[in-house]
Protein backbone atom coordinates (compact mmCIF):
# COMPACT_ATOMS: atom_id res chain seq x y z
CA UNK A 1 0.00 0.00 0.00
CA UNK A 2 1.37 3.24 -1.14
CA UNK A 3 2.99 5.83 1.55
CA UNK A 4 0.19 8.77 1.87
CA UNK A 5 2.02 11.91 1.07
CA UNK A 6 1.07 13.83 4.09
CA UNK A 7 3.28 11.34 6.53
CA UNK A 8 4.97 13.25 8.73
CA UNK A 9 8.41 13.91 8.28
CA UNK A 10 11.06 11.81 10.44
CA UNK A 11 13.12 14.07 12.83
CA UNK A 12 16.20 13.86 10.73
CA UNK A 13 14.55 15.35 8.01
CA UNK A 14 13.07 18.08 9.93
CA UNK A 15 17.10 19.11 11.52
CA UNK A 16 18.53 18.69 8.13
CA UNK A 17 15.68 21.46 7.19
CA UNK A 18 16.61 23.70 9.57
CA UNK A 19 19.82 24.03 8.62
CA UNK A 20 19.18 24.71 5.20
CA UNK A 21 17.22 27.25 6.30
CA UNK A 22 19.14 28.56 8.77
CA UNK A 23 22.10 28.84 6.48
CA UNK A 24 20.09 30.45 3.66
CA UNK A 25 19.39 33.06 5.71
CA UNK A 26 22.59 33.85 7.38
CA UNK A 27 23.72 33.76 3.42
CA UNK A 28 21.59 36.14 2.80
CA UNK A 29 22.40 38.51 6.13
CA UNK A 30 26.12 38.63 5.31
CA UNK A 31 25.08 39.46 1.14
CA UNK A 32 23.30 42.24 2.05
CA UNK A 33 26.05 43.68 4.53
CA UNK A 34 28.21 43.27 2.33
CA UNK A 35 26.30 45.22 -0.01
CA UNK A 36 25.39 47.61 2.18
CA UNK A 37 29.38 48.57 2.79
CA UNK A 38 30.14 48.08 -0.93
CA UNK A 39 31.82 45.19 -0.79
CA UNK A 40 29.60 43.01 -2.79
CA UNK A 41 27.36 44.05 -5.16
CA UNK A 42 25.02 41.58 -7.12
CA UNK A 43 26.18 40.76 -11.07
CA UNK A 44 24.30 42.66 -13.65
CA UNK A 45 21.73 39.98 -15.50
CA UNK A 46 22.44 39.32 -19.15
CA UNK A 47 20.54 40.82 -21.63
CA UNK A 48 17.79 39.35 -22.51
CA UNK A 49 17.36 37.39 -19.09
CA UNK A 50 16.75 40.58 -16.75
CA UNK A 51 14.16 39.61 -14.25
CA UNK A 52 11.38 40.82 -13.44
CA UNK A 53 12.19 41.23 -9.26
CA UNK A 54 15.25 43.00 -10.26
CA UNK A 55 15.34 46.32 -9.41
CA UNK A 56 18.00 49.27 -10.98
CA UNK A 57 19.91 51.38 -8.30
CA UNK A 58 20.48 55.05 -8.67
CA UNK A 59 23.79 55.69 -9.21
CA UNK A 60 25.67 57.04 -6.37
CA UNK A 61 26.40 60.61 -6.71
CA UNK A 62 30.18 61.43 -6.21
CA UNK A 63 31.07 63.04 -2.97
CA UNK A 64 31.41 66.93 -3.07
CA UNK A 65 34.90 68.08 -3.50
CA UNK A 66 36.59 69.86 -0.38
CA UNK A 67 38.79 72.92 -1.09
CA UNK A 68 42.03 72.75 0.10
CA UNK A 69 43.22 75.45 2.76
CA UNK A 70 45.67 78.01 0.83
CA UNK A 71 47.99 77.44 4.23
CA UNK A 72 47.81 73.37 4.18
CA UNK A 73 51.11 71.68 3.16
CA UNK A 74 50.93 70.22 -0.37
CA UNK A 75 51.59 66.65 -1.15
CA UNK A 76 54.68 65.86 -1.81
CA UNK A 77 55.54 63.94 -5.10
CA UNK A 78 58.77 62.18 -5.84
CA UNK A 79 60.15 63.86 -9.15
CA UNK A 80 63.44 63.44 -10.89
CA UNK A 81 66.12 65.90 -9.89
CA UNK A 82 66.24 66.92 -13.68
CA UNK A 83 62.55 67.94 -13.69
CA UNK A 84 62.92 69.87 -10.35
CA UNK A 85 65.78 71.76 -12.33
CA UNK A 86 68.34 70.49 -9.80
CA UNK A 87 71.74 69.12 -10.61
CA UNK A 88 71.23 65.01 -10.68
CA UNK A 89 72.92 63.47 -7.49
CA UNK A 90 72.26 60.19 -8.49
CA UNK A 91 75.34 59.22 -9.94
CA UNK A 92 77.19 60.54 -7.10
CA UNK A 93 74.94 58.59 -4.23
CA UNK A 94 75.37 55.45 -6.38
CA UNK A 95 78.86 55.96 -6.91
CA UNK A 96 79.40 56.24 -2.98
CA UNK A 97 76.88 53.12 -2.23
CA UNK A 98 79.27 50.65 -4.70
CA UNK A 99 82.73 52.35 -3.25
CA UNK A 100 81.40 51.36 0.57
CA UNK A 101 80.02 48.11 -0.55
CA UNK A 102 83.50 47.33 -2.14
CA UNK A 103 85.07 48.61 1.06
CA UNK A 104 82.89 46.39 3.30
CA UNK A 105 83.52 43.14 0.69
CA UNK A 106 87.12 43.99 0.91
CA UNK A 107 87.63 44.42 4.64
CA UNK A 108 85.41 40.98 4.81
CA UNK A 109 88.27 39.42 2.38
CA UNK A 110 90.96 40.35 4.67
CA UNK A 111 89.16 39.21 7.67
CA UNK A 112 89.46 35.33 5.50
CA UNK A 113 92.79 35.85 4.29
CA UNK A 114 95.45 34.05 5.92
CA UNK A 115 98.17 35.28 7.72
CA UNK A 116 101.50 34.28 6.73
CA UNK A 117 102.89 36.09 10.07
CA UNK A 118 105.36 34.38 12.89
CA UNK A 119 102.67 34.87 16.40
CA UNK A 120 103.71 35.24 19.42
CA UNK A 121 100.99 34.79 22.75
CA UNK A 122 101.18 38.72 22.43
CA UNK A 123 99.06 38.76 18.99
CA UNK A 124 97.03 35.37 19.08
CA UNK A 125 95.60 36.01 22.35
CA UNK A 126 91.72 36.82 22.11
CA UNK A 127 90.50 35.95 25.51
CA UNK A 128 91.75 33.49 28.89
CA UNK A 129 95.20 33.68 31.09
CA UNK A 130 98.95 34.27 29.40
CA UNK A 131 99.83 31.13 29.80
CA UNK A 132 103.45 30.94 30.58
CA UNK A 133 105.69 27.46 29.43
CA UNK A 134 105.41 25.68 32.28
CA UNK A 135 102.14 26.71 32.52
CA UNK A 136 100.78 24.61 29.68
CA UNK A 137 103.67 22.16 29.26
CA UNK A 138 106.06 20.93 31.73
CA UNK A 139 109.04 18.77 32.35
CA UNK A 140 106.68 15.91 33.30
CA UNK A 141 104.94 16.21 29.37
CA UNK A 142 108.14 16.74 27.66
CA UNK A 143 110.03 13.77 29.34
CA UNK A 144 73.96 -0.27 16.34
CA UNK A 145 70.43 1.17 15.95
CA UNK A 146 69.12 4.56 15.17
CA UNK A 147 68.00 6.18 18.37
CA UNK A 148 64.53 7.88 19.37
CA UNK A 149 66.30 11.65 20.45
CA UNK A 150 67.54 12.53 24.03
CA UNK A 151 67.08 8.08 24.59
CA UNK A 152 69.76 5.86 25.77
CA UNK A 153 70.41 3.35 23.64
CA UNK A 154 72.83 1.52 25.59
CA UNK A 155 72.07 1.01 29.90
CA UNK A 156 73.97 -0.89 32.90
CA UNK A 157 72.17 -3.75 31.85
CA UNK A 158 73.67 -4.17 28.33
CA UNK A 159 76.83 -3.60 30.39
CA UNK A 160 75.96 -6.89 31.37
CA UNK A 161 75.00 -8.45 28.79
CA UNK A 162 78.42 -10.87 27.86
CA UNK A 163 79.83 -13.83 28.01
CA UNK A 164 83.13 -13.05 27.42
CA UNK A 165 84.82 -11.60 30.37
CA UNK A 166 87.31 -9.45 28.96
CA UNK A 167 84.66 -7.56 27.19
CA UNK A 168 82.65 -7.18 30.34
CA UNK A 169 85.67 -5.82 32.11
CA UNK A 170 85.91 -3.64 29.54
CA UNK A 171 82.61 -2.63 29.23
CA UNK A 172 82.43 -1.43 33.25
CA UNK A 173 85.63 0.21 32.77
CA UNK A 174 84.82 2.17 30.32
CA UNK A 175 80.90 3.00 31.72
CA UNK A 176 82.77 4.20 35.07
CA UNK A 177 83.89 7.14 33.27
CA UNK A 178 82.07 10.15 34.69
CA UNK A 179 81.94 13.96 33.47
CA UNK A 180 85.00 16.32 35.15
CA UNK A 181 83.55 17.02 38.66
CA UNK A 182 84.77 20.58 38.51
CA UNK A 183 82.88 22.49 36.39
CA UNK A 184 79.39 21.24 34.45
CA UNK A 185 80.06 21.49 30.72
CA UNK A 186 77.92 24.62 30.38
CA UNK A 187 80.54 26.07 32.67
CA UNK A 188 83.59 24.81 29.71
CA UNK A 189 83.46 27.13 27.00
CA UNK A 190 86.81 26.95 24.92
CA UNK A 191 86.01 28.61 21.89
CA UNK A 192 83.79 31.07 20.59
CA UNK A 193 82.06 29.39 17.79
CA UNK A 194 81.46 25.53 16.60
CA UNK A 195 83.86 23.46 17.34
CA UNK A 196 85.06 21.89 14.08
CA UNK A 197 88.37 19.37 15.49
CA UNK A 198 89.83 18.27 19.14
CA UNK A 199 93.03 17.05 20.58
CA UNK A 200 94.43 15.43 23.52
CA UNK A 201 98.05 16.28 24.11
CA UNK A 202 99.31 12.75 24.45
CA UNK A 203 100.65 13.11 27.96
CA UNK A 204 99.43 11.30 30.77
CA UNK A 205 100.59 13.72 33.45
CA UNK A 206 97.80 15.93 32.90
CA UNK A 207 94.37 16.14 30.44
CA UNK A 208 95.63 19.39 27.87
CA UNK A 209 92.65 19.37 25.56
CA UNK A 210 92.56 21.29 22.50
CA UNK A 211 89.78 22.62 20.22
CA UNK A 212 89.57 24.53 16.92
CA UNK A 213 86.68 26.46 15.83
CA UNK A 214 84.52 27.94 12.56
CA UNK A 215 86.78 31.15 12.56
CA UNK A 216 89.99 29.97 13.27
CA UNK A 217 89.82 30.27 17.31
CA UNK A 218 92.10 27.67 19.25
CA UNK A 219 91.07 26.63 22.91
CA UNK A 220 93.21 25.43 25.29
CA UNK A 221 91.85 23.92 28.23
CA UNK A 222 94.07 22.26 31.35
CA UNK A 223 91.59 19.86 33.29
CA UNK A 224 94.24 19.56 35.87
CA UNK A 225 92.80 22.34 37.41
CA UNK A 226 90.66 22.87 40.24
CA UNK A 227 87.36 24.74 41.42
CA UNK A 228 88.06 27.53 44.25
CA UNK A 229 86.75 26.04 47.09
CA UNK A 230 83.65 28.72 48.27
CA UNK A 231 83.64 29.62 52.27
CA UNK A 232 80.06 28.79 54.09
CA UNK A 233 79.33 32.36 55.08
CA UNK A 234 80.20 33.50 51.48
CA UNK A 235 78.18 31.43 49.21
CA UNK A 236 75.09 34.21 49.09
CA UNK A 237 77.90 36.67 47.33
CA UNK A 238 80.46 34.95 46.26
CA UNK A 239 80.19 34.58 42.28
CA UNK A 240 81.85 31.01 41.23
CA UNK A 241 84.38 32.04 38.40
CA UNK A 242 85.12 29.63 35.15
CA UNK A 243 87.60 27.52 34.58
CA UNK A 244 91.07 29.08 33.53
CA UNK A 245 90.84 28.33 29.75
CA UNK A 246 92.94 30.04 26.95
CA UNK A 247 91.83 31.43 23.44
CA UNK A 248 93.92 32.11 20.58
CA UNK A 249 93.36 33.19 17.29
CA UNK A 250 96.18 31.23 14.68
CA UNK A 251 94.19 31.09 11.30
CA UNK A 252 91.47 33.22 9.88
CA UNK A 253 88.79 30.79 8.71
CA UNK A 254 88.15 26.94 10.21
CA UNK A 255 90.55 24.81 11.68
CA UNK A 256 89.67 21.71 10.19
CA UNK A 257 92.32 19.15 11.98
CA UNK A 258 95.00 19.05 13.86
CA UNK A 259 98.45 16.80 15.16
CA UNK A 260 100.65 16.52 17.68
CA UNK A 261 103.45 14.06 16.37
CA UNK A 262 104.51 11.55 19.67
CA UNK A 263 108.40 12.10 19.05
CA UNK A 264 107.56 16.09 19.11
CA UNK A 265 105.74 17.09 22.07
CA UNK A 266 106.06 20.55 22.10
CA UNK A 267 104.98 21.37 18.85
CA UNK A 268 100.62 21.08 17.97
CA UNK A 269 99.98 20.82 13.67
CA UNK A 270 97.07 22.83 12.80
CA UNK A 271 95.10 22.44 9.21
CA UNK A 272 92.57 25.29 8.00
CA UNK A 273 90.14 26.63 5.44
CA UNK A 274 92.48 29.51 5.35
CA UNK A 275 94.83 27.05 3.31
CA UNK A 276 97.71 27.14 5.43
CA UNK A 277 99.31 24.54 8.19
CA UNK A 278 100.99 25.79 11.28
CA UNK A 279 103.50 24.89 14.21
CA UNK A 280 102.38 26.04 17.36
CA UNK A 281 105.35 25.62 19.85
CA UNK A 282 103.86 25.02 23.39
CA UNK A 283 107.11 25.85 25.64
CA UNK A 284 107.19 29.15 23.51
CA UNK A 285 103.54 29.82 23.14
CA UNK A 286 104.57 31.22 19.20
CA UNK A 287 102.62 30.11 16.01
CA UNK A 288 104.90 29.40 12.71
CA UNK A 289 103.25 29.38 9.31
CA UNK A 290 104.68 25.58 7.92
CA UNK A 291 102.66 25.61 4.75
CA UNK A 292 100.67 27.68 2.57
CA UNK A 293 100.76 28.62 -1.16
CA UNK A 294 102.70 31.26 -2.89
CA UNK A 295 99.68 33.72 -3.26
CA UNK A 296 97.62 34.88 -0.54
CA UNK A 297 94.77 34.34 -3.60
CA UNK A 298 95.29 30.66 -3.94
CA UNK A 299 92.79 29.57 -2.13
CA UNK A 300 92.95 25.91 -0.82
CA UNK A 301 90.85 25.03 1.97
CA UNK A 302 92.46 21.78 4.05
CA UNK A 303 90.44 19.32 5.33
CA UNK A 304 92.94 17.30 7.25
CA UNK A 305 96.34 16.82 8.73
CA UNK A 306 98.08 13.67 9.65
CA UNK A 307 101.52 12.80 10.37
CA UNK A 308 103.90 9.50 10.83
CA UNK A 309 104.42 8.03 14.23
CA UNK A 310 107.65 7.74 13.27
CA UNK A 311 108.88 10.80 11.43
CA UNK A 312 108.11 13.74 12.74
CA UNK A 313 109.55 16.05 9.65
CA UNK A 314 106.71 15.29 7.26
CA UNK A 315 103.53 16.62 6.82
CA UNK A 316 100.60 15.22 4.82
CA UNK A 317 97.42 16.56 4.06
CA UNK A 318 93.96 16.35 2.09
CA UNK A 319 91.71 19.60 0.51
CA UNK A 320 88.40 20.31 0.01
CA UNK A 321 89.29 20.36 -4.13
CA UNK A 322 90.39 16.19 -3.39
CA UNK A 323 94.09 16.73 -3.28
CA UNK A 324 96.50 14.90 -1.00
CA UNK A 325 99.68 16.57 -0.37
CA UNK A 326 102.81 15.51 1.54
CA UNK A 327 106.18 18.11 2.53
CA UNK A 328 109.00 17.34 4.15
CA UNK A 329 109.52 20.46 6.55
CA UNK A 330 113.37 20.38 6.19
CA UNK A 331 112.65 21.26 2.73
CA UNK A 332 114.26 25.22 2.10
CA UNK A 333 111.77 25.80 -0.88
CA UNK A 334 107.98 25.05 0.57
CA UNK A 335 105.79 25.18 -2.36
CA UNK A 336 108.27 23.37 -4.65
CA UNK A 337 109.14 20.64 -2.76
CA UNK A 338 105.29 19.91 -2.00
CA UNK A 339 104.47 16.29 -3.51
CA UNK A 340 100.72 17.03 -5.03
CA UNK A 341 98.15 14.00 -5.84
CA UNK A 342 94.30 14.63 -7.41
CA UNK A 343 93.01 11.21 -5.59
CA UNK A 344 89.17 12.59 -5.86
CA UNK A 345 87.19 14.98 -8.23
CA UNK A 346 85.48 15.87 -4.93
CA UNK A 347 86.00 16.83 -1.19
CA UNK A 348 87.95 14.49 0.83
CA UNK A 349 85.93 14.83 4.00
CA UNK A 350 89.00 12.70 6.37
CA UNK A 351 92.15 10.51 6.00
CA UNK A 352 94.40 8.67 8.02
CA UNK A 353 98.15 6.78 7.86
CA UNK A 354 98.49 3.85 8.72
CA UNK A 355 100.55 4.73 11.81
CA UNK A 356 102.91 1.93 11.69
CA UNK A 357 103.33 1.86 7.94
CA UNK A 358 102.56 5.40 7.06
CA UNK A 359 103.16 4.43 3.46
CA UNK A 360 99.36 3.16 3.46
CA UNK A 361 96.48 5.62 3.81
CA UNK A 362 92.95 5.82 3.75
CA UNK A 363 90.60 8.23 2.36
CA UNK A 364 87.04 9.15 2.63
CA UNK A 365 84.86 11.26 0.04
CA UNK A 366 82.17 12.97 -0.86
CA UNK A 367 81.96 10.84 -3.93
CA UNK A 368 80.72 8.04 -1.90
CA UNK A 369 83.93 6.06 -1.62
CA UNK A 370 86.41 4.60 1.19
CA UNK A 371 89.68 4.35 -0.75
CA UNK A 372 93.28 2.59 0.27
CA UNK A 373 96.15 3.91 -1.08
CA UNK A 374 99.93 2.75 -0.98
CA UNK A 375 102.08 5.87 -1.56
CA UNK A 376 105.11 3.83 -2.86
CA UNK A 377 103.42 2.91 -6.00
CA UNK A 378 101.41 6.06 -6.37
CA UNK A 379 101.35 7.69 -9.78
CA UNK A 380 101.17 11.43 -10.04
CA UNK A 381 98.95 11.44 -13.82
CA UNK A 382 97.25 8.55 -12.96
CA UNK A 383 96.98 7.24 -9.32
CA UNK A 384 95.49 3.91 -8.28
CA UNK A 385 93.99 2.83 -5.13
CA UNK A 386 94.72 -0.46 -3.66
CA UNK A 387 90.99 -0.80 -3.60
CA UNK A 388 87.90 1.38 -2.73
CA UNK A 389 84.79 0.43 -1.49
CA UNK A 390 81.57 2.55 -2.05
CA UNK A 391 78.72 2.99 0.17
CA UNK A 392 75.00 4.68 -0.81
CA UNK A 393 76.13 8.38 0.50
CA UNK A 394 78.79 10.02 1.09
CA UNK A 395 81.97 8.70 3.70
CA UNK A 396 82.47 11.29 6.32
CA UNK A 397 86.31 10.32 7.87
CA UNK A 398 88.66 6.93 7.41
CA UNK A 399 90.81 6.37 10.72
CA UNK A 400 92.99 3.81 10.92
CA UNK A 401 93.81 2.49 14.67
CA UNK A 402 97.43 0.89 15.09
CA UNK A 403 96.80 -2.74 13.84
CA UNK A 404 95.27 -2.01 10.51
CA UNK A 405 91.67 -1.45 11.23
CA UNK A 406 89.77 1.17 9.47
CA UNK A 407 86.68 2.56 11.02
CA UNK A 408 84.29 4.57 8.66
CA UNK A 409 81.27 7.32 9.16
CA UNK A 410 79.08 7.84 6.41
CA UNK A 411 75.94 9.50 5.61
CA UNK A 412 73.82 6.35 5.17
CA UNK A 413 73.41 6.26 8.87
CA UNK A 414 76.44 3.13 9.27
CA UNK A 415 80.03 2.83 10.93
CA UNK A 416 81.23 0.05 8.87
CA UNK A 417 84.83 -2.08 10.25
CA UNK A 418 87.16 -2.89 7.84
CA UNK A 419 89.93 -5.42 9.14
CA UNK A 420 93.12 -5.09 6.96
CA UNK A 421 95.48 -6.29 9.70
CA UNK A 422 93.96 -10.01 9.28
CA UNK A 423 94.43 -9.77 6.06
CA UNK A 424 98.07 -8.85 6.22
CA UNK A 425 98.45 -5.37 5.20
CA UNK A 426 101.83 -4.95 7.26
CA UNK A 427 103.44 -7.51 4.56
CA UNK A 428 102.19 -6.51 1.32
CA UNK A 429 104.30 -5.58 -1.13
CA UNK A 430 104.53 -2.41 -3.63
CA UNK A 431 101.40 -2.86 -6.03
CA UNK A 432 99.41 -5.24 -4.05
CA UNK A 433 95.87 -4.96 -5.25
CA UNK A 434 92.44 -5.87 -3.04
CA UNK A 435 89.64 -7.57 -4.61
CA UNK A 436 87.22 -5.37 -4.63
CA UNK A 437 83.72 -7.58 -4.35
CA UNK A 438 85.62 -9.93 -1.56
CA UNK A 439 88.50 -7.90 0.10
CA UNK A 440 87.35 -4.34 0.54
CA UNK A 441 83.64 -5.32 2.02
CA UNK A 442 83.52 -4.21 5.59
CA UNK A 443 83.81 -6.69 8.08
CA UNK A 444 81.29 -4.99 10.46
CA UNK A 445 78.45 -2.39 9.42
CA UNK A 446 76.97 -0.55 12.94
CA UNK A 447 73.76 1.13 12.32
CA UNK A 448 74.60 4.85 13.88
CA UNK A 449 72.42 7.94 13.09
CA UNK A 450 75.03 10.52 11.46
CA UNK A 451 72.74 13.23 9.95
CA UNK A 452 73.83 16.14 11.77
CA UNK A 453 72.41 18.47 9.69
CA UNK A 454 73.57 22.07 9.13
CA UNK A 455 74.38 23.14 12.65
CA UNK A 456 76.23 20.43 14.21
CA UNK A 457 79.57 19.04 12.93
CA UNK A 458 80.11 16.19 10.98
CA UNK A 459 80.45 13.11 13.13
CA UNK A 460 83.76 10.94 13.40
CA UNK A 461 84.62 8.03 14.51
CA UNK A 462 88.02 8.76 16.65
CA UNK A 463 90.32 5.48 17.79
CA UNK A 464 92.86 5.27 20.61
CA UNK A 465 95.83 4.73 19.50
CA UNK A 466 97.43 2.84 21.97
CA UNK A 467 94.94 1.10 24.34
CA UNK A 468 96.18 -0.82 27.54
CA UNK A 469 94.59 -3.93 26.72
CA UNK A 470 94.16 -5.91 23.37
CA UNK A 471 90.78 -4.81 22.68
CA UNK A 472 90.81 -2.15 20.35
CA UNK A 473 88.44 0.65 21.10
CA UNK A 474 87.18 3.76 18.79
CA UNK A 475 84.65 6.98 20.06
CA UNK A 476 82.04 8.65 18.00
CA UNK A 477 79.26 11.24 18.88
CA UNK A 478 75.56 10.63 18.24
CA UNK A 479 72.69 12.82 17.85
CA UNK A 480 71.20 12.22 21.43
CA UNK A 481 73.70 13.88 23.23
CA UNK A 482 75.60 11.13 23.85
CA UNK A 483 79.09 9.68 22.74
CA UNK A 484 79.45 6.01 21.86
CA UNK A 485 82.63 3.85 22.38
CA UNK A 486 82.72 0.53 20.18
CA UNK A 487 85.05 -2.37 19.92
CA UNK A 488 86.83 -2.52 16.47
CA UNK A 489 84.11 -5.97 16.21
CA UNK A 490 81.22 -3.61 16.44
CA UNK A 491 80.37 -4.36 20.32
CA UNK A 492 79.15 -0.98 22.42
CA UNK A 493 81.47 -0.80 25.30
CA UNK A 494 79.62 2.41 26.65
CA UNK A 495 77.66 4.91 26.46
CA UNK A 496 78.74 8.47 28.00
CA UNK A 497 76.25 11.29 28.78
CA UNK A 498 75.58 13.00 31.83
CA UNK A 499 72.18 15.36 32.83
CA UNK A 500 73.87 18.59 32.37
CA UNK A 501 75.04 18.03 28.71
CA UNK A 502 72.53 19.98 26.81
CA UNK A 503 73.69 19.96 23.09
CA UNK A 504 75.38 17.25 20.94
CA UNK A 505 79.10 16.23 22.01
CA UNK A 506 79.95 16.33 17.96
CA UNK A 507 83.58 16.48 17.92
CA UNK A 508 84.42 13.21 20.09
CA UNK A 509 88.51 12.41 20.84
CA UNK A 510 89.71 9.56 22.31
CA UNK A 511 93.26 10.13 24.72
CA UNK A 512 96.28 8.71 22.90
CA UNK A 513 96.50 5.96 26.30
CA UNK A 514 94.14 7.28 28.80
CA UNK A 515 90.87 6.57 29.14
CA UNK A 516 89.69 10.21 28.82
CA UNK A 517 86.97 11.10 26.36
CA UNK A 518 86.11 14.52 25.00
CA UNK A 519 83.39 15.99 23.14
CA UNK A 520 82.88 19.76 21.33
CA UNK A 521 79.84 21.52 20.79
CA UNK A 522 78.13 24.13 18.65
CA UNK A 523 78.25 26.10 21.22
CA UNK A 524 82.04 25.98 21.95
CA UNK A 525 81.72 24.15 25.09
CA UNK A 526 83.60 20.83 26.06
CA UNK A 527 82.49 17.67 28.01
CA UNK A 528 85.18 15.74 29.68
CA UNK A 529 84.78 12.08 30.81
CA UNK A 530 87.78 10.41 32.96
Amino acid sequence: MPRPQTEELSQFEKQRLANIAERDALLKKLTLEAQSTGLFSKPSPKPGNRDSSTVSRPKKKPAPRVKKEENEAPIVRRMSSRLRGLTADSEVAKRKADEAFEESQRVEREKRLRKSDFFTLDNMLVSGQKLTGDALIGIDVVTKGVAKPYERTFSDDDVRKTTDKDLKVLREEMSSLELWDQWTPGRIKITPERIYTMAFHPSEAKPLIFAGDKMGHLGVLDASQKRPEIAVDEEDEYDEPDPAITTLKPHTRTISSMVIQPHKLTHLYTASYDSSIREMDLEKMTSEEKYAPESRSIDEPISGIDMASDDPNCLYWTTLSGLFNRYDLRSPNKPMSVEEWQLSEKKIGGFSLFPSHPHFFATASLDRTMRLWDIRKLSHSNPESIGEHESRLSVSHAAFNSVGQIATSSYDDSIKLYDFGKRGIASWKPGHKLNETTEMKPDTVVRHNCQTGRWVTILRPHWQQNPQSPIQRFCIANMNRFVDIYTSNGDQLAQLGGDDITAVPAVAVFHRSKNWVAGGTASGKVCLWM
